[in-house]
């Protein structure tokens, strides 16, 4: 049985993991919010990734997996997107997942695996992601180098997903309109849901992706290399 930390694991596909990882390992979730851990087995932390430090006080001395959720999605046209707001898509994003990752990995044991979440927009060049698709090309980059850094101690592997329906991604898929639309865009005419997304991550913490790391995983629905019309 794995020791796992999920980092905001509370809604969307962090909590579409933790359901998962309480049927066989030892979960802790650190987030803002509980209401919907409150029938998961599972060890809930206080902790806003914007302004608190992790008290590794409450977690075991050795982690095995480590997973970090919190995200934004600010999609606008550059001249309406402020210099504050590419700041707190970095802070979110980046330098937050930097303090934690920090506190965390010398608990981290041989063969630990971390998984982090970017965005299609980061390979893919989409108008209006200017601001998000900056703070998640830095996670990219960061992982990589951390996964060359720690080979072979621990594995680093990032997902990239397009657009998941998501307490995140409410605004954008509010309406059937906006459904339906966002839908036909991808390949295979469908946006993803949080299961879709956290099956990836799933395997990326298990043993069976044992030869992994330095990846970036798209699960997009196709968007992110094919042009079907």
């Amino acid at each position: 049985m794995k020791n796992i930390l999920l980092i905001g694991g509370s809604h969307g596909i962090g909590l579409a993991m933790a359901k998962e990882l309480v049927k066989d390992h030892t979960v802790f979730i650190a987030s803002r919010t509980a209401e919907e851990l409150t029938s998961l087995n599972a060890t809930h932390i206080p902790f806003d990734a914007l302004t608190d430090s992790l008290d590794t006080d409450q977690l075991p001395d050795q982690l095995d997996g480590f997973v970090y959720c919190p995200g934004s999605i600010n999609l606008k046209p550059l001249k309406m997107l402020s210099l504050e707001t590419f700041q707190e898509d970095m802070e979110v994003n980046f330098f937050s997942l930097v303090k934690v990752v920090k506190t965390i990995t010398p608990k981290m044991v041989e063969g630990g695996s971390m998984v982090f979440f970017s965005t299609v927009a980061v390979g893919t060049g989409m108008p209006f992601h200017t601001s998000v698709a900056a703070a998640k090309g830095a996670i990219e980059g960061f992982a990589k180098s951390m996964a060359a850094e720690y080979a072979p101690k621990l594995r680093v592997n990032v997902v990239a997903p397009s657009l998941v329906d998501t307490p995140l991604a409410g605004r954008l898929l509010n309406n059937d309109r906006k459904r339906e639309l966002m839908a036909v865009r991808h390949p295979l005419k469908r946006v993803g849901v949080a299961t879709d997304i956290a099956n990836i991550a799933l395997f990326l913490l298990s043993d069976k992706s044992s030869w992994m790391t330095g990846q970036v995983v798209g699960v997009d629905g196709g968007i992110g290399n094919l042009n079907v019309g």
